[in-house]
């Protein structure tokens, strides 16, 4: 295949030079020239250029499809052509405006989703991977450090930091995805870890604002509760500015939007999450009991969902103290083990299935990252928020698995790590224990990768990347 730089003289000379260039641009995968004459491009000349996946004209754009090494052509673009480089557009800038239905406001907000966690790949593959290395060099496996060894140590630091501050990475990606000033964001989501906030956490001191108690929540290693924060801060920014005076706005916008928005976060939006999570969870535990290895199934099935909105906390709770007073779990909660299984699934079976190098590569790192350091998140907001049919696939290989153990009657004896040790958590009791507890983690396993290598992906996903 032709070099970047290369790629990017023969897709200037297709367009008509850089005299027929108004303005060019990218989104995700595509350069988008904006062309004084349209009819210069010959569509079948362009497609034939080593690199260049396909064409499309939309919005008065003439769109070149490049793939995940779009920046690095379009930065050769700008350097041959003389243009201004510019940030990446929104990907649906040209898109006609659609009705609000529900179908659309169910995809706006995967896109919003998916916008504010898809940037994050790169932290979550590092850090996944640095708990990988962590979790081959301990005690727990190779035995090359002790715990108290300071490269050990340091390994979890590097873990600690990707996923801890998720909040800040997660806000200044929500802020960017709906224009508004990226950092506001960030600002948002470190008012939420604040040290002093996290200490009153901590120690259950009260506080109140106005005099309305907050709920004291950890908001450390959480999604949903920021993504709500930065929504209704774009809200309130964008209403402010429209009737802030041009000479006040640059100091007055931010100031009174933060003003009004932290007292809302804290007191409602931010704990919006966990109080849905409590009424959710109660229900899901009652549900559980009460219906034997269907439950185990059904918590196989949505409990990535669960972890993903800091749900899952609720749900473990009552199987807890079930642990506590009589040395197993036992039930529903198996499938949060079978669900951790299908993720790796989920992951192994995009490698088998994706062509473009980058992502087969990318969803290997997210198998390692997950069977070895016991890091899922990569492959939930990395591939399956990208590649959306994967989530079916997730449900299905925790489903399969749950119902086995819950069939089975599999009880779990130990607190076991999430990475492949878990499967030492079903020692403890009869053999057949055992050996069902890690029939339902493979079950899952095969039955997430079977899934997604068949329907994880659409056709267009496994031929040209779109943006």
């Amino acid at each position: 295949m032709a070099n970047d730089k290369q790629i990017a003289e023969n897709v200037l000379e297709a367009v008509g030079g850089k005299e027929n260039v108004m303005q060019v641009t990218h989104c995700m995968t595509r350069l988008r020239f904006s062309l004084k004459d349209q009819n210069l491009p010959e569509d079948e000349k362009v497609k034939k250029i080593p690199g260049v996946l396909g064409v499309a004209r939309s919005g008065g754009q003439y769109q070149i499809i490049i793939g995940q090494n779009v920046p690095k052509v379009y930065a050769e673009v700008c350097k041959m052509g003389g243009f201004t480089a510019r940030n990446a557009v929104d990907e649906n800038l040209d898109g006609p405006k659609e009705k609000l239905t529900p179908k659309k406001i169910g995809s706006n907000i995967m896109n919003y989703l998916s916008g504010s966690m898809t940037p994050l790949i790169p932290v979550m593959m590092a850090a996944g991977l640095f708990k990988a290395v962590m979790a081959l060099i301990g005690p727990d496996l190779l035995g090359v450090v002790t715990a108290e060894n300071h490269l050990y140590l340091l390994l979890d630091f590097l873990y600690d930091a990707g996923f801890y501050f998720l909040p800040i990475l997660i806000g200044y990606n929500a802020a960017k995805k709906l224009n508004v000033p990226p950092l506001l964001g960030a600002y948002m989501g470190a008012i939420l870890l604040a040290p002093d906030f996290m200490d009153m956490v901590a120690n259950e001191t009260p506080f109140t604002i106005f005099g309305i108690p907050v709920i004291m929540n950890n908001y450390s290693q959480t999604v949903l509760p920021i993504v709500v924060c930065v929504a209704a801060l774009a809200l309130i920014y964008k209403l402010i500015a429209k009737i802030m005076p041009d000479a006040l706005s640059t100091i007055f916008t931010p100031f009174l939007t933060m003003l009004i928005c932290v007292p809302l976060a804290l007191l409602l939006l931010a704990p919006l999450g966990t109080i849905v999570g409590d009424m959710v969870g109660g229900g899901l535990a009652a549900f559980s009991r009460a219906t034997g290895f269907i439950g185990t199934a059904v918590i196989g099935a949505i409990w990535s969902f669960l972890v993903m909105t800091g749900m899952h906390m609720v749900v473990m709770m009552p199987f807890m103290l079930e642990f506590f007073e009589v040395g197993y779990q036992s039930g529903a909660i198996l499938g949060a083990a079978c669900a951790t299984w299908a993720c790796f699934g989920v992951a192994l079976g995009a490698f088998l299935r994706l062509r473009d190098k980058e992502n087969k590569s990318m969803s290997f790192g997210f198998f390692v990252s997950g069977i070895v350091g016991g890091v899922t998140e990569p492959t939930l907001y990395g591939l399956c928020f990208k590649f959306r049919r994967c989530f079916l696939s997730l449900m299905i290989g925790g489903a399969v698995g749950g119902a086995y153990a819950g069939i089975t009657d599999v009880r779990s004896y130990l607190m076991a790590s999430t990475n492949f040790l878990s499967l030492l958590a079903y020692t403890g009791g009869s053999n057949a224990n055992l050996v069902n507890g890690i029939i339902s983690c493979i079950l899952s396993l095969l039955a997430a990768a079977v899934a997604t290598y068949l329907i994880g992906f659409r056709k267009e996903e496994l031929t040209v990347s779109s943006c």
